[in-house]
């Protein structure tokens, strides 16, 4: 199982961190040890001193595809949740200016949450999917997945002109604006729609 993530895929959130509008979906890749058990906690790591929630749309792959036509894209997934892609923001700023690879930043271990499941069809549109993030009971970010620079088709397709996609493959879809730093006893509560889905403890 390999977790493949997409970056910028949000313009809101591009102009925060002050990056440039990629003219193509920027992907990057977590290890299966990046995926935190469900009822465990997350815990800071020792190595980063801004940790960052980054709150996402995530469908998992249910058969394996390469070089998947985009119109057959929806044939290879059937569930869609909502998942935290936890970053050490000094670290990627750091590696970013010195032209460098992301892994120690977006990699590690724990640095993938996922909430439960839903399928796929509860929704007549992916593309109207709202979704939220609360910390300690205060919205912190919200999006719809129609604000996607790159719809999900698109980045199935897309990825999978890569990767060879494997059933249980995960893939993180971008993060909406509002992303800012955990701090110790914060409480995580990610939501589709009204649904709660993911709830997180922080240490």
């Amino acid at each position: 199982m390999k977790i493949i993530c997409i970056g910028r895929n949000y313009v809101e959130h591009i102009s925060e961190l002050n990056n440039e509008t990629p003219q193509e979906p920027v992907l990057f890749l977590k290890p299966d040890t990046a995926l935190m058990g469900r009822e465990q906690d997350f815990v800071i790591p020792d190595f980063s001193d801004e940790i960052h929630y980054e709150a996402e749309i995530v469908v998992k792959i249910n058969k394996v595809g390469k070089y998947i036509d985009e119109k057959f894209a929806s044939r290879y997934y059937d569930l869609i949740s909502l998942g935290i892609d936890f970053t050490a923001r000094d670290l990627q700023t750091d590696l970013k200016a010195k032209g460098l690879p992301w892994e120690k930043a977006k990699a590690f271990d724990n640095s993938a949450a996922v909430g439960n499941f839903l399928p796929k069809e509860n929704w007549q549109s992916l593309r109207q999917i709202d979704f939220a993030l609360d910390i300690n009971e205060q919205r912190v970010q919200s999006g719809n997945t129609q604000q996607m620079i790159w719809n999900i088709d698109q980045i199935v397709a897309y990825a999978s002109r890569f990767f060879t996609l494997k059933t249980g493959d995960l893939i993180f879809t971008g993060t909406p604006a509002g992303v800012g730093k955990v701090y110790p006893d914060d409480l995580l509560e990610g939501y589709i729609g009204e649904e709660r889905v993911l709830t997180i403890q922080v240490k």
